[in-house]
């Protein structure tokens, strides 16, 4: 995964405390998200922000990219898709790591659609638990015919999660986002959650607010006035 041209935002105080990573959604990429670290650098001014282009592209949106590719047609490809595109991911959090001289706690994984699919399923795997997890419109991923046992098994983290959903997304639909609450909770992970009234695929402004509060909490920050 090529770093060079990855969209970034330096800490606001000049010296990186905190590193919070940006994963976009399907036929999207790192530009769609790194607005978000615009909205929250004011509540995280020692964070870097950092959204990856994935390296694939996307064939359903020749200017985007992919993850993975997703049909929805065949349930076995979610598993195929995350455990495929997950290697590249954790080398590339832990080079961007390395690149800020961080340690691993003070990572974040912030995901939207097919980018939570992949932050929910790095996240738990990761021989540090990063700070926070924050899964925007997306699916818990478990292995292909298995239940919660499976991520159970799988763990090598528990990190605080918050899982945001629209309960109009026409994507990703709501019965995903509470069988993913409730795979957690399976699994022994329980997590914070909030449901966007009348909200489709998108992140609207009250779950913007919710992500940064999370973040700021997970990482310690006093509460903004």
């Amino acid at each position: 995964m090529a770093v060079a041209d990855i969209p970034r935002l330096a800490p606001l105080s000049g010296q990186a405390r905190q590193l919070v990573v940006l994963l976009h959604g399907l036929g999207a990429d790192g530009h769609d998200l790194i607005e978000l670290g615009h909205q929250w650098q004011p509540w995280l001014p020692d964070a870097a922000f950092i959204a990856p282009h994935t390296p694939d592209p996307c064939e359903g949106a020749p200017m985007g990219r992919q993850w993975f590719p997703l049909t929805l047609r065949d349930p076995a490809e979610f598993w195929r898709g995350v455990t495929y595109a997950g290697p590249g991911l954790e080398a590339l959090l832990d080079a961007e790591l390395a690149r800020y001289g961080l340690p691993a706690s003070k990572l974040a994984l912030v995901g939207f659609s097919q980018g939570a699919m992949m932050a929910l399923h790095v996240g738990f795997r990761r021989p540090t638990a990063p700070a926070a997890i924050v899964g925007y419109s997306g699916l818990l991923v478990l292995e292909s015919g298995k239940g919660p046992e499976s991520l159970k098994s799988a763990l090598r983290s528990k990190p605080p999660v918050l899982l945001i959903h629209g309960d109009q997304d026409d994507v990703v639909p709501v019965e995903m986002f509470f069988f993913s609450k409730e795979m957690l909770a399976a699994a022994e992970l329980p997590c914070q959650w909030h449901l966007s009234r009348g909200v489709s695929h998108t992140i609207d402004e009250e779950a913007l607010r919710h992500g940064g509060l999370f973040l700021i909490q997970a990482f310690g920050l006093p509460y903004p006035r």
